[in-house]
């Protein structure tokens, strides 16, 4: 049985005071052995945080225990290693970024639709299908037919809708995302644009990649996840991927056998994005790393914590970079 119990959550919610929830949260996860990172903000909370079941759910009861947070959901997943090296919770303007004020998931959102019923919508020819994603994830994977809006960022979403007005003229809209957060502000957004028929994928891929049989699925390739993991795939077991730790993209097998691809250092994707002083940083890190393991040592420092999805809508670069 894998020894690590993930929990992806988070709540759109009014929050004025969120910053005196930083502390006792954070200890709380501490005491328990739980680590990730946790994002508050006046609208709400976000986040994915992992550690042993039984530490997990007693943070997860706590979070329950806030008023604001009553009737939190969340979606789990295992892991055979801890997905996180620390915790962190952050106080935040966003829970997740798109750069637009006053979009309010509360007042006007999608129409949500079940896994089961993702299907059925996709398949309408009335219908277009759009990641909301950012680039490099949607590179290993996404749904049939998907419209991709090669953005770097979240924040870049609402002039890609805005640039793509003639795409998007089909009755329906069926937007989605890894967990679904960015489709409550994305498909908030195209409602506050005057598309009348807007449609969300309740609980995102990973929901429908863990209740949607694969023989019937619709999903083509891996699933991006802000974590060790790297990637999953159906019923979310771990995918094939392998993740850069200069720029935290994920890296398939066949990539790590390119000159580009130096361990630590750069892969194919960033090894023009960094200069040598980078490089020459990134492989005295990797060399401490390789010494701690030898002495049987975890190196803290292998990269910076895998954040919520609004502060990994790009790789994060490594410390230092």
């Amino acid at each position: 049985m894998s020894n690590y119990l993930v929990a992806a959550l988070y709540k759109f919610v009014r929050l004025p005071e969120y910053e005196a929830l930083q502390a006792p949260i954070t200890e709380i996860c501490i005491e328990n052995n739980v680590k990730g990172t946790l994002l508050l903000a006046a609208e709400g909370i976000n986040g994915t945080i992992a550690g042993p079941e039984d530490g997990l759910r007693r943070v997860l009861a706590y979070l329950r225990t806030i008023p604001a947070f009553e009737g939190l959901v969340h979606k789990e997943s295992w892991a055979d290693k801890a997905p996180f090296l620390r915790m962190k919770v952050r106080l935040k303007k966003e829970i997740v970024t798109m750069g637009v004020e006053g979009i309010d998931p509360n007042r006007t959102v999608g129409t949500y639709v079940q896994p089961g019923d993702w299907n059925a919508l996709i398949s309408d020819p009335d219908t277009i299908v759009v990641d909301t994603r950012n680039d490099y994830e949607v590179a290993i994977g996404t749904f049939k037919g998907a419209v991709d809006p090669k953005t770097k960022s979240f924040r870049e979403f609402p002039s890609w809708a805005a640039e793509n007005k003639d795409l998007l003229k089909k009755p329906k809209v069926a937007m989605f995302c890894t967990g679904g957060i960015r489709c409550e502000k994305s498909t908030a957004y195209m409602k506050e644009q005057g598309y009348d028929e807007v449609y969300h994928l309740e609980g995102g891929i990973l929901k429908y990649l863990e209740e949607v049989p694969e023989d019937e699925s619709l999903w083509e390739g891996d699933c991006f996840v802000f974590d060790e993991r790297v990637s999953v795939r159906h019923g979310l077991e771990p995918g094939d991927y392998h993740m850069c730790r200069a720029c935290r993209r994920p890296v398939a097998e066949e990539e790590m056998a390119l000159p580009e691809f130096v361990e630590g250092v750069s892969c194919p994707y960033c090894h023009e994005e960094t200069s040598e002083e980078q490089k020459e940083r990134f492989a005295e890190r990797q060399k401490q790393i390789m010494l701690a393991k030898r002495r049987g040592e975890k190196h803290i420092g292998i990269t910076k914590p895998r954040a919520p999805e609004d502060e990994a809508e790009q790789p994060l670069k490594a410390e230092g970079a």
